[in-house]
């Protein structure tokens, strides 16, 4: 294994910090609800208790400490429909409920309105958004939703997703013969080829979405580099054979390296087609994207 694939694959991550900046922290005031929006059961019942619990990320969390498990929690509530829009989030009680300070509590509702999920306005309070407000192309949001309710419908349109991204990536991407690219990409082949005899499917996993991430941001389209996040965020969340990625085998290891060799001749039709074939559903589960319809 190369030098450079080594550190790849074992170089953590950075986290996004998601600090607010001068003068942000008052858009969500910290003081008791009017009585009126008390009424009723409170919307902390049932919720589980252990912050972060719920949780199942794949590459960690993309937050730090209380914060980042805190825009966990209330993210995959809202995601499930635990939280609606029938009454407002009140950062003092959701400080209380989690017993983290009004700070903590602050930043991550501010987190959570960047992804459209929550709104705060003045005289309303913070309510959830509705869905076709929320940025469902977040990784955060694609995972919450692959873990929670909606995990049928998201796998499904993640799938639907690459097979319109990937293709055409593969084809552009053949037309740039970067040699340091192509190395790279022979990289993270090799090492899901020793991953896989070692029986370590997460660092071939993580090869797999390093492989499929430099794929597109190689393919000269910045409209598809800015969807390499999104790619990366279906392979951690699959969940099952949905595609040949899902989990190591002989076949996907070949497709693999047959998009490398293609690229390397810089065949996109070639790219294009064992891309295809990678994203093909294994036989004892139905096709995710279904043939043309007959006229």
């Amino acid at each position: 294994m190369s030098t450079l694939a080594h550190t790849m694959m074992t170089a953590a991550r950075s986290a996004d910090s998601g600090l607010a900046g001068p003068g942000e922290l008052d858009r969500y005031p910290y003081a008791e609800a009017p009585s009126a929006a008390r009424v009723g059961a409170s919307v902390w019942d049932g919720a589980d208790q252990e912050l972060g619990r719920v949780g199942r990320r794949a590459a960690g969390s993309r937050g730090r400490g209380l914060h980042g498990q805190l825009v966990q929690q209330l993210g995959q509530m809202i995601v499930a429909g635990d939280l609606g829009a029938d009454r407002p989030l009140v950062p003092e009680e959701i400080g209380q409920r989690f017993e983290v300070s009004r700070t903590v509590v602050r930043e991550s509702l501010r987190v959570l309105e960047a992804k459209g999920l929550v709104s705060a306005r003045p005289n309303v309070g913070t309510r959830v958004r509705p869905v076709s407000d929320w940025n469902l192309l977040d990784p955060d949001i694609i995972e919450w939703r692959a873990f929670g309710p909606q995990r049928d419908n998201q796998r499904r349109e993640l799938s639907e997703l690459r097979w319109t991204i990937e293709p055409l990536a593969a084809r552009l991407a053949a037309g740039h013969g970067r040699a340091d690219v192509q190395q790279r990409l022979v990289d993270m082949v090799e090492i899901m080829g020793h991953a896989m005899g070692q029986g370590d499917s997460l660092t071939f996993s993580r090869a797999d979405a390093e492989f499929h991430s430099l794929l597109i941001q190689v393919a000269g389209n910045r409209m598809l580099e800015h969807l390499s996040g999104i790619v990366s965020a279906a392979l951690q969340v699959s969940g099952g054979p949905v595609t040949g990625c899902d989990r190591p085998t002989e076949a996907s290891l070949t497709h693999h390296g047959r998009i490398v060799d293609a690229l390397g001749a810089g065949d996109g039709t070639a790219a294009e087609s064992a891309m295809r074939q990678l994203l093909t559903v294994h036989p004892e589960v139905e096709r995710v994207v279904p043939a043309p319809r007959e006229h």
